[in-house]
């Protein structure tokens, strides 16, 4: 039995750790051919999927620098003959501070969006011309449930997450006559080395109340978001674009 993934070549950005890394291993998994970009080592990652039997190629990748972003994309047409898929995942979380808005440092802002919006913008831009030589590609970007809740004290990462929601749709209508899909996932705070970051010290307590809003009362772990990325990839959503899915356990209150 075959991948659903079988020969496709797929892009991961911010591929060295956590979902990203889990990502590539699913992808893999599915028979597909993997090329693992980020701007921190991407080793550890490759290791795991050639370890268990896929085929991968680790690249220094910053979306922020369109060169970057082209050369990666140039890595899979010359390794691998061409891209299928694009899994936008890099973004700026861990590390950002938290608080009221009116406080945030104006270069942090900056760098936010920069990253996790532009960043997206110039890797859809590198990707799009190999994927229009295919039947059919698939774009997967990576939004948050911060975007549609209203995540409080975060504003520039909220406000990001927002903008990838409305550049999916846009996109999706551009690129739909080239039968390139453009989705996007949105879940809420899944267990991962970034979401401990983030929350720091209240950790646990920011964790138990977004449990608590859901009707699947826990947080959600990496494996929890494979199965739908692996899906927008595939052909099974061949007729599914412009779309937002909530991966958020069925987040109910507010």
């Amino acid at each position: 039995m075959t991948g659903r993934l079988e020969g496709k070549v797929v892009l991961v950005t911010g591929a060295a750790r956590g979902l990203g890394r889990a990502y590539s291993e699913h992808v893999a998994a599915e028979g597909g051919l993997v090329v693992a970009g980020d701007v921190a080592d991407c080793s550890a990652t490759v290791d795991a999927v050639r370890a268990a039997g896929g085929e991968v190629i680790g690249v220094a990748l910053d979306v922020t620098d369109q060169s970057s972003c082209d050369a990666a994309v140039d890595v899979a047409r010359h390794s691998f003959g061409g891209l299928d898929g694009l899994v936008n995942n890099a973004a700026l979380y861990a590390g950002l501070s938290s608080g009221p808005f009116d406080r945030i440092d104006p270069a942090e802002w900056e760098a936010t969006m920069r990253v996790n919006v532009t960043g997206v913008f110039q890797m859809c831009r590198a990707a799009v011309a190999p994927m229009r030589e295919r039947e059919t590609a698939a774009i997967v970007n990576i939004s948050s449930l911060a975007a549609v809740y209203g995540l409080p004290n975060a504003l520039h990462y909220t406000t990001s997450k927002a903008a990838v929601i409305g550049l999916t749709r846009g996109l999706a209508r551009e690129l739909g006559r080239y039968w390139i899909r453009v989705n996007a996932v949105a879940p809420s705070a899944v267990l991962t080395e970034g979401t401990e970051a983030f929350f720091g010290e209240g950790r646990d307590r920011a964790l138990g109340v977004i449990a608590g809003q859901q009707s699947l009362r826990r947080n959600l772990e990496t494996s929890d978001l494979t199965g739908t990325i692996i899906h927008l990839l595939s052909d099974e959503s061949r007729f599914v674009t412009a779309q937002t899915l909530l991966v958020d356990g069925g987040t109910v209150a507010t």
